[in-house]
C-alpha cells in the first residue's frame, strides 16, 4: 500500500507546492478534490477539460513530483431535495467523471446523498430509528423512489466514461452510512458501488473498523481508504451518548472529535487496520484526510504521515517463505 493525502488540507498552497511538500515527506499519492464539498482549489474540471496547457500543468505538478492520483473526490448530495442544489452537485460530479476519463482514473469518491421525506421537501432527512412508523415510510421513499433509481442511471454514465469504482464514504447524514447500507445499495445497483472506507465516521457509531473492513472485503467492495481518526470522550458519552449535534469547534463538550491518525487510537489499532486491508487484498492507497481541529494543517498532516509510516504494509507479500 501507499501513503496518500487528500490535498484539500493544503488548499492554501498552489498544487505544485503542495505536491512538492508532500513528496518531500515521503507521501506517494494524492487524492484531489474537484467539486462538491471538497471544493476546486486544486482542480477545476471545467478549466482542465477545456485548456490543454492547464491540464499539462496540473499533471506536471503531480507526476513531476513522483506522485500518483489515488482518486478524484467530489463528495456531494446529488439527491438533495432542493433541486437547484442537487443540480449543481450533479453537474460537479459529471465534470469530475469526464476529467477522470481524460486522466485515466477509474475511481471517484463521493457520498450516496440523502433526499428529504417527500418530493416537496427542501432539506435532507436522515432517518435513525424505525418508530414511529412514519420513518419507515420515509426510508421506503428515499431508497426505492430516489436513491436506487438515481444511482442506477448514474452508474451507466460512469461506466460509459471508464469510471468503474464509485467509492462512497459511509457518512452519517446520508443514506449510506455503514457497511449494511453500502452493501444494500451495491446489491441493488451493481458492482460499481463500493467503499471509500473512512474509519473516523464508523468509530463513533460503535462500529469496529476491522470487522467492517472484512465484511466489505468479502464483497470485493473496498475501493479506496481514508486515513482519519476519531477520539471518543467517554465522560461526555456517559452523559449524552454518541449522537452529537454540537459544532465541531466545541471540542471540550462534544462526545467525539476528529483527530489526526494516531491521536484517536494507538499504533496497534492502525497496525490492525493495515493488516486487515492486506487480508482482504486491498493494495492501493491509505489517503490522509486531515480534519483535526486541535492541530495546524501541516502539523496534523506530518503527524498522520509519520504514524502511517510505522503502520502501512508497503511491500508485496512474498508468501510463507519460512514454511
Amino acid at each position: 500500500m501507499k501513503i496518500g493525502v487528500l490535498t484539500v488540507a493544503l488548499a492554501n498552497m498552489p498544487l505544485s507546492d503542495a505536491c512538492k511538500f508532500l513528496a518531500e515527506q515521503g507521501v506517494q499519492a494524492v487524492e484531489i478534490g474537484c467539486g462538491g464539498f471538497p471544493g476546486k482549489a486544486h482542480c477545476d474540471p471545467a478549466v482542465l477539460l477545456n485548456d490543454d496547457a492547464k491540464l499539462e500543468e496540473f499533471k506536471q505538478a503531480i507526476y513531476g513530483n513522483g506522485l500518483i492520483i489515488s482518486a478524484l473526490s467530489c463528495h456531494a448530495n446529488m439527491i438533495h431535495p432542493n433541486k437547484e442544489k442537487a443540480k449543481q452537485f450533479e453537474a460537479d460530479f459529471d465534470q469530475a467523471i469526464l476529467l477522470a476519463e481524460k486522466l485515466g482514473i477509474d475511481t471517484i469518491n463521493t457520498f450516496s446523498g440523502c433526499p428529504g421525506d417527500c418530493p416537496q421537501s427542501q432539506h435532507p432527512n436522515w432517518v435513525t430509528c424505525p418508530w414511529p412508523e412514519d420513518f419507515l415510510e420515509v426510508l421506503d421513499y428515499q431508497w426505492n423512489d430516489v436513491l436506487i433509481p438515481f444511482w442506477k442511471e448514474k452508474v451507466k454514465y460512469c461506466r460509459a466514461h471508464g469510471v468503474t469504482k464509485i467509492a462512497f464514504e459511509m457518512h452519517p447524514g446520508f443514506c449510506v452510512y455503514n457497511p449494511e447500507t453500502l452493501l444494500k445499495l451495491r446489491r441493488a445497483v451493481g458492482p460499481e458501488i463500493g467503499a471509500n472506507f473512512d474509519p473516523s465516521h464508523l468509530i463513533w457509531q460503535g462500529i469496529d473498523p476491522i470487522a467492517a473492513i472484512k465484511e466489505i472485503g468479502k464483497e470485493g467492495a473496498m475501493f479506496h481508504f481514508h486515513a482519519k481518526d476519531t477520539k471518543l470522550d467517554q465522560y461526555n458519552i456517559a452523559v449524552n451518548g454518541v449522537l452529537d449535534t454540537k459544532h465541531y469547534s466545541d471540542e471540550l463538550n462534544r462526545s467525539w472529535i476528529f483527530r489526526s491518525v494516531g491521536y484517536g487510537n494507538d499504533l496497534a489499532f492502525w497496525k490492525d487496520i493495515s493488516s486487515a486491508l492486506r487480508l482482504i487484498g486491498y493494495d492501493h492507497v491509505m489517503s490522509i484526510e486531515h480534519e483535526d481541529s486541535l492541530m495546524s494543517q501541516k502539523e496534523g498532516l506530518l503527524t498522520a504521515i509519520n504514524t502511517l509510516k510505522q503502520t502501512v504494509i508497503q511491500e508485496s507479500n512474498t508468501g510463507m517463505w519460512w514454511a
